[in-house]
């Protein structure tokens, strides 16, 4: 009899009904500190859920990765745990009631072969029951390379510190994940922009509900699409500007990036325009504690789904697509990058500027220079070279 490859995820409840105060001395700003209290206190709720003898591998995720991916790790920890003890085999025959009644001499018996099959066979494809519905899952090659990471590092930690006798890690089926093809990266053209721009200061293809909203946001939404082409900024860092952000003396504003950085972008001529005349003439009073830079019709700090939601809408009007078919925001750091690589920049400066890890990221949007190799190659006419080489070598040969 098949499995019914059913799991019942436990979703951590960071709520929290007593007010939480910050005592921030740092520079960081309050709403980053907020934003990262509530991860943590994510992390630790699912921490409390899991075996007793990993406190000390939590010890060295906290110490060694970024934030975000430790919370990554320890839900993707949990969701295999749930499996061992709802679906897998290994743990049949003992009826423990949560993850963390796992023993460690029994978490010790998981070999390679466990691990590629809850990998590769159950989480393919798999259900999620809720109390309203059933929820068919499935993960492509990504997804479970993601697993396959977060188990791995697991595994690798354990056998360092002496807890399993045997590196099953290198026992791990590989998984095959496709080269990014600069083709396929989704961006628009910078004819595109023109229009997502035109579309909002207009009203340009809205619909008339969307036009009664468009009237008292359109300078907020062109600010943030400007943000987004000019700087290839994350939605994120777009989400968490706030006014103390923008620093009129220097020219530049700061924002926080991945694992902590800080990064202060240059304040140029179109991005001074609209942010100054969203806060002159659009902005409504804010009613939360801190200064949030791009505030909802309520007073309040965006969302990050507002401002997908905004940026799916005008770039679907911009490529005359259904509203459903709109890009995401990351894929207006895609046309950011392609678009700098296009009028010339360097490819190390655009990097830069996008905080890109690896340049070889970087270099994928610089295929999307039209007529790049029409460029090349019309610019360097061999035979116009040589006869001219051959010309200079007649004339001297005639003044001789």
């Amino acid at each position: 009899m098949a499995r019914k490859r059913i799991v019942k995820e436990s979703i951590p409840d960071s709520s929290n009904k007593r007010q939480v105060k910050i005592h921030n001395k740092s520079d960081v700003p309050d709403n980053i500190v907020v934003k990262q209290n509530e991860m943590v206190r994510k992390c630790q709720s699912i921490e409390v859920q899991l075996p007793s003898f990993m406190v000390d591998y939590f010890l060295f995720l906290k110490n060694s990765v970024a934030l975000s991916t430790r919370l990554a790790y320890l839900s993707d920890l949990l969701f295999f745990c749930n499996y061992l003890i709802s679906e897998s085999p290994l743990m049949a025959e003992f009826e423990y009631e949560s993850s963390r009644d796992i023993p460690l001499e029994q978490f010790a018996k998981i070999t390679a072969k466990d691990i590629n099959l809850f990998i590769g066979d159950f989480c393919t494809r798999y259900i999620v029951e809720t109390e309203n519905a059933d929820y068919i899952m499935e993960n492509h090659n990504r997804s479970l390379a993601r697993k396959k990471s977060s188990l791995s590092v697991l595994f690798k930690y354990m056998y360092r510190d002496q807890l399993i006798d045997v590196n099953i890690t290198e026992g791990f089926n590989p998984i095959k994940l496709p080269k990014p093809q600069p083709d396929a990266i989704k961006r628009l053209e910078i004819e595109e922009v023109a229009t997502m721009l035109e579309s909002v200061e207009t009203g340009a293809g809205l619909t008339d509900k969307e036009l009664q909203y468009w009237e008292k946001t359109k300078l907020r939404d062109k600010a943030i699409l400007v943000l987004f082409t000019t700087y290839g900024l994350r939605v994120s860092e777009v989400q968490q500007l706030n006014l103390s952000s923008i620093n009129y003396g220097r020219g530049e504003f700061k924002i926080y990036r991945k694992r902590g950085k800080e990064a202060n972008m240059p304040l140029n001529k179109s991005a001074l325009v609209v942010i100054d005349d969203y806060i002159k003439l659009e902005r409504p009073e804010c009613l939360e504690e801190d200064d949030p830079l791009f505030l909802s019709l309520q007073g309040k700090r965006m969302t990050v789904r507002t401002i997908r939601e905004l940026v799916k809408k005008y770039t679907a009007i911009a490529m005359k697509k259904p509203r459903h078919s709109g890009y995401s925001p990351h894929k207006l750091r895609a046309t950011a990058a392609s678009s700098l690589i296009q009028y010339g920049f360097s490819i190390y400066d655009v990097q830069n500027l996008l905080d890109h890890d690896n340049v070889t990221t970087t270099q994928l949007y610089s295929a999307h220079r039209k007529n790049a190799k029409r460029d090349v190659v019309s610019n360097y006419e061999l035979l116009d070279e040589y006869h001219e080489t051959s010309a200079d070598e007649n004339n001297k040969n005639k003044e001789k």
